[in-house]
């Protein structure tokens, strides 16, 4: 590990609910012998984290996690989303302002603790950002027209201009011709879902109102980007391993574990 990665401690929370529209219980799926939420946990544990929490509003998750040592916090059940659930941890903790914490969703067990390092440390070199994050380079057109991956277009400084389920960047002649295949020389960035933030920063999120394209893409990112923050966005240096979002997933990511322990 570098100086560079020590300058700025930081923590991270993992927001982890029971009622997943897709798959209740998600946190709770056993997978290679152990519920998924322990992988998420152990891979936060790795990284360089001061602090790892779990943010739950259900006691069976609070149970478990405490089960295999997790420090959790119980929050509200009526957060909409896990920015709004770490933003009660911050507050009711007194977390200084300045105090980067890191979101690792809890469905992410093929994670690496070298990102969760990245991004706090993007955060850290970007302190004029309100939040940061990764992408990685999208290269397969399949993936680039499926609404479940999540798309983001940056500026020449990396700050992100929009996320997106839809197919951005849109090359007009191109796609008229073929969208079975990835044009040259065009920045298309698959959104990997983890964040970074000063704890300040999420109190101010918390008193937000969603905003019209964060209810209309289902992108809690996008109510930063409408209140006027700015979002640094680096170039993953590794590619995650794969997330669970339905049950289809949780054979892939079985084999994807039990590939690369």
């Amino acid at each position: 590990m570098t100086t560079e990665q020590l300058e700025k401690p930081f923590r991270v929370v993992i927001p982890a609910r029971y009622g997943a529209t897709r798959l209740p219980g998600k946190p709770l799926i056993q997978i290679g012998g152990k519920p998924l939420i322990a992988w998420v946990w152990e891979r936060a544990s790795a990284s360089a984290a001061d602090q790892v929490l779990v943010a739950t509003d259900d006691s069976r998750i609070a149970e478990t996690c405490a089960d295999f040592g997790a420090e959790v916090v119980m929050t509200r059940a009526d957060h909409r989303s896990g920015s709004e659930r770490i933003a009660e941890v911050a507050e009711a903790r007194g977390w200084a302002a300045e105090e980067i914490v890191v979101n690792l969703q809890g469905d992410e067990p093929g994670i690496s603790p070298q990102l969760i390092d990245q991004v706090a440390r993007g955060l850290a070199q970007h302190p004029d950002a309100g939040l940061s994050t990764l992408a990685c380079p999208l290269e397969e057109a399949a993936l680039l027209f499926d609404p479940h991956v999540v798309k983001v277009i940056t500026d020449c400084n990396g700050y992100a201009l929009y996320f997106t389920r839809a197919p951005v960047p849109w090359h007009r002649d191109e796609f008229l011709r073929d969208r079975t295949r990835l044009p040259g020389g065009v920045p298309f960035l698959r959104h990997i879902g983890l964040y970074a933030y000063h704890a300040g920063f999420l109190v101010r999120y918390l008193n937000w109102p969603a905003s019209p394209l964060e209810q209309a893409e289902s992108l809690e990112q996008l109510r930063v980007l409408w209140h006027g923050e700015r979002i640094h966005v680096s170039l993953a240096e590794t590619l995650p391993g794969p997330g669970v979002d339905t049950s289809d997933d949780v054979y892939r990511v079985t084999r994807w574990l039990e590939a690369n322990q």
